[in-house]
């Protein structure tokens, strides 16, 4: 099965416009079929030259002590740090174990991390995701949530592609359809450029299986209370 699985929760079309700037066109991450026919250290060489080009297009002296490793900065950055949710070696591979303690309730998250980049502008998304799950009988440790949130967000971007990843991960690895996913994020290219609003966050939410029940989803909004 693929990393995006099938969207189960309603019907979305394969485009949306969200606004003139935002276009939502995939569930999956748009590759190329040759993306990993190149290693990291090959595209790090590569990146590496090219953005020596657009500093000497911009004008900057690569002479200079400050500007002239920039590129390869900027090269390990991209393929290691990032942008290495690219990579499926990187994607977590975390182990079920048996709900010995027969807790049946939902298992909250709150305040995971989501450090990301907008693929339209190349800019940050900062803010936090929150996960929930009722378990089918599996449970996985805690920290493994936080490294399937990091996997997808460490890629080019869209929040609503970012959310609905997320969801089909953690649905396929708990082996549960009874997941939800609630990401609230500020956007780079929203506060420092174009209309540079500095206080509106975009909260997105995926909500499956059981949490499409209205008291279900309620609790988990309850336990959300303080979501800033």
């Amino acid at each position: 099965m693929s990393e995006s699985n099938k969207h189960t929760n309603g019907t979305r079309s394969a485009f949306e416009m969200i606004d003139d700037d935002h276009l939502f066109t995939s569930i999956e991450t748009p590759l190329r079929d040759d993306a990993f026919d190149t290693d990291d250290e090959l595209k790090m060489e590569l990146v590496q030259k090219h953005f020596r080009e657009i500093m000497l297009i911009l004008g900057l002296d690569l002479d200079d002590d400050s500007l002239k490793d920039t590129p390869k900065r900027v090269a390990k950055m991209f393929v290691k740090e990032i942008f290495k949710g690219l990579n499926p070696e990187n994607k977590p591979q975390p182990s079920l174990f048996e709900n010995k303690y027969q807790y049946k309730q939902m298992l909250v998250e709150k305040d995971i991390r989501v450090s990301s980049t907008c693929e339209h502008h190349f800019l940050p998304i900062v803010g936090k995701a929150h996960v929930a799950y009722i378990s089918s009988g599996k449970v996985i440790g805690l920290s493994k949530i936080n490294r399937i949130v990091d996997y997808y967000s460490k890629r080019p971007q869209v929040q609503e592609r970012l959310t609905i990843q997320i969801a089909n991960e953690l649905k396929e690895v708990l082996e549960t359809h009874d997941v939800a996913v609630v990401i609230d994020a500020h956007h780079m290219c929203v506060s420092s450029r174009g209309i540079r609003d500095t206080d509106s966050s975009t909260v997105t939410a995926e909500y499956c299986g059981k949490f499409n029940d209205p008291a279900i989803r309620s609790d988990f909004m309850r336990f959300l209370g303080n979501l800033k």
